[in-house]
């Protein structure tokens, strides 16, 4: 009797399913948190709809793109990426679109993209590239001697002109994660900490309005009309839901109380509608998918194989988890979206683009589960070629 060991044919399938649910409950949340401002702004309730799901084609064509490439191809893919991030990163800044006192995008036919979210994945994949280097040739790994790593940082530096800091901290913080789970000296690593924190706190003081955010972040009801705004809105609108939720589509806030309602805050609007069955639903499968890629990594072909599934992991979960503290009141507002729920088409794109890839290392890395195979038949006893024994009398 052929017995199967998992209820998945092959380890690709719960990360298939976990993002289909989210894309699910992102698409539903983006036309219930944006009909108002789409209405009022274009005279269109679909209109944000209608752009998402453009996006969500292109990202599930990407998807199926990338998932169809052999990851190591990306050692060789690399080398134009790179560039172009860059270019589009200094592109930006001459004639991007200013957006609310940031330029952060690049717009043409009526769509805009941010090249900020396409350096996150470019960071990553130069990252896995260099540590694999290193540790194939069982060499020290030095972050301040790492061209890559510098490549990484000036990438970073860029984004910050936008101003983009949130970003910025994630172009740069997840290649540094991977590096620190990788295994770099823990003097190097008490260093690189304290000059991190010693430039965030130089960023953070040298713009007033982040030096504002920063001090109300524990206590925005201080100055509730003003800096402290978006997160006491944020934070009643996820208090206000309960349990199960106002119903879908039938939640207040986003009637122009809080601002950002289908973007960076989405998931605000998403628990006054849904409550906190449906908060625990999404949390649930950031974990879930958190703890595929923790399996994949451990079950892939090669070091670069783990070290990709490693960065793909802390890009795609960990943004969750800091747009989750950052919603509920947790940390400070910055503009991080939250993956797979957040309207944003660079974003997605990103998003998807990392899944095929991550899809490509679960295909590669290991031969799918189907069946037992049947047990083998024990070999057949051989002859003795010795002489046989005579009774001496």
């Amino acid at each position: 009797m052929l017995i199967r060991k998992t209820p998945w044919r092959n380890e690709s399938e719960p990360v298939i399913v976990i993002m289909a649910v989210l894309l699910l409950l992102g698409t539903i949340n983006v036309f219930s948190s944006s009909f108002v401002l789409a209405t009022t702004s274009f005279n269109n309730p679909y209109y944000f709809l209608i752009r998402h799901v453009v996006w969500l084609i292109l990202g599930i064509v990407i998807c199926v793109v990338c998932s169809r490439i052999n990851y190591h191809r990306w050692q060789g893919i690399i080398k134009w990426l790179l560039p172009i991030t860059v270019l589009a990163l200094i592109l930006v800044l001459g004639v991007g679109t200013v957006v609310n006192g940031a330029r952060r995008w690049l717009s043409f036919a009526g769509f805009s993209v941010q090249p900020a979210e396409f350096a996150k994945l470019t960071g990553i994949l130069l990252a896995a590239k260099f540590l694999t280097v290193m540790m194939k040739n069982e060499k020290k790994i030095d972050l301040l001697r790492a061209l890559p790593y510098w490549i990484i940082f000036g990438m970073a530096a860029l984004v910050e002109m936008e101003p983009d800091m949130g970003t910025a901290c994630i172009v740069y913080g997840v290649p540094f994660l991977m590096a620190f789970l990788v295994g770099i000296p823990w003097k190097q690593v008490k260093g690189l900490f304290i000059f991190g924190i010693v430039g965030l706190a130089v960023l953070i003081i040298w713009q007033p309005y982040r030096l504002q955010r920063v001090l109300t972040t524990f206590d925005p009801w201080s100055d509730a009309q003003g800096v402290g705004y978006q997160a006491v809105q944020s934070m009643s609108t996820i208090g206000s839901g309960g349990l199960w939720g106002m119903g879908l589509g039938e939640g207040v806030s986003k009637y122009e109380y809080l601002p950002e309602a289908h973007t960076d805050f989405a998931f605000a609007i998403f628990a006054q509608e849904h409550g906190y069955l449906g908060v625990l639903l999404v949390i649930f499968m950031f974990f879930l998918l958190a703890v595929c890629c923790y399996y994949i990594s451990l079950r892939a072909r090669d070091i670069y194989g783990q070290i990709l599934t490693l960065g793909i992991m802390l890009l795609v979960v960990g943004q969750a988890v800091g747009n989750l503290f950052m919603v509920s009141g947790m940390f400070p507002v910055v503009g991080v979206p939250l993956p797979f729920i957040s309207y944003g088409g660079s974003s997605l794109l990103v998003t998807m683009a990392s899944m095929g890839i991550l899809l490509n290392i679960c295909h590669h890395g290991f031969q799918p589960q189907h069946e037992h195979e049947p047990l083998p038949e024990p070999p057949a006893p051989r002859k003795s070629t010795a002489p046989p024994l005579r009774l001496v009398k």
